[in-house]
């Protein structure tokens, strides 16, 4: 990662925790400055990035592997519940937060940053395709299943994909929009997709919240523990037989070693799934992958490097 933007990512986080201590901003700011990101910074850095997609079979497996870790992920909670003693609150709020990455947010500008414009693209499918897909899926069973609302009707959740703003623009980068934009059309979309990372990492500063009971620190451990360090280490190791490569296998990687989605968090939180836990496992996850990503970043690099 360029110095200059981790630095902005330690400086915006700050600042929003500083701003949240103070009271400056309004409650409701960091629900804001999310849809500022969702309805224009998102969209803009999907169409500029998304026609440069080289379509090769290396996106089947970008698309397969959120699914696979997700496999993974309920194989370990389930093996998790009895030693820890999950509550299903606890459980739902691991589902959540450790099969939901946040890919989009946080992934794209993050992949951007550590791994430069090439990269974008295959983070873009891989949110698009998997967490995006997945969220509105297997995240609806998980609330249904663990928080007590109804089962989501089929119809219910192809209207949440559906109604996904990246989802039209990813849509529209994959048929009208052309490599090359025009000049005044291309700096409009890079300066509004560049405008993603501070906003987002504000908005995380604005909304993160550290403090748990201390009977929760043992799921909070391994949760993290498996999110940050596990998972991306089952997707290097599945990118061999997924045949992912180069800057393929890199994007990758680093997007299933991004930290708890901050929706799922939220999702969580709101339907009484562990509320604590989850807001613990997206605050200290967020803070700890300022670290791991860059250590990933640096270790799929050599990998990729070795094995040219």
């Amino acid at each position: 990662m360029a110095f200059d933007a981790y630095a902005l990512v330690l400086a915006m986080l700050l600042l929003g925790m500083a701003f949240a201590r103070l009271r400056a901003f309004p409650a409701n700011a960091p629900e804001v400055i999310n849809l500022v990101v969702l309805y224009v910074c998102l969209p803009a850095a999907v169409l500029l990035y998304v026609p440069r997609l080289e379509f090769d079979l290396g996106l089947i497996g970008v698309i397969a592997m959120p699914y696979l870790l997700l496999v993974a992920v309920v194989v370990a909670v389930a093996l998790l519940a009895r030693p820890l003693r999950l509550g299903l609150g606890e459980r739902g709020a691991l589902l959540l937060c450790l099969g939901l990455g946040n890919t989009s947010f946080l992934g794209y500008p993050l992949t951007r940053a550590l791994l430069g414009d090439a990269a974008l693209p295959y983070a873009v499918v891989y949110d698009q395709f998997g967490n995006g897909i997945l969220l509105a899926t297997f995240g609806l069973w998980v609330l249904a299943r663990y928080g007590g609302d109804r089962p989501p009707a089929a119809g219910e959740m192809l209207r949440r994909i559906l109604a996904f703003p990246p989802l039209w623009a990813l849509v529209l980068g994959l048929t009208v929009m052309p490599v090359e934009p025009w000049h005044w059309l291309a700096g409009g979309l890079e300066r509004l997709a560049d405008a993603m990372l501070p906003l987002v990492m504000l908005a995380i500063g604005l909304s993160i919240q550290l403090r748990m009971p201390r009977r929760e620190i043992g799921p909070l451990a391994a949760g993290l523990v498996l999110k940050l360090a596990l998972l991306p280490l089952l997707a290097l190791a599945l990118s061999v037989p997924l045949g992912l490569d180069g800057v393929v296998l890199q994007a990758t990687v680093l997007e299933a070693a991004m930290p708890p989605m901050i929706t799922a968090g939220a999702l969580a939180i709101a339907h009484g799934l562990a509320p604590r836990l989850a807001a613990a496992l997206v605050g200290y996850g967020l803070l700890l992958a300022l670290a791991t990503l860059p250590a990933w970043r640096w270790l799929v690099q050599a990998a990729t490097a070795g094995g040219a």
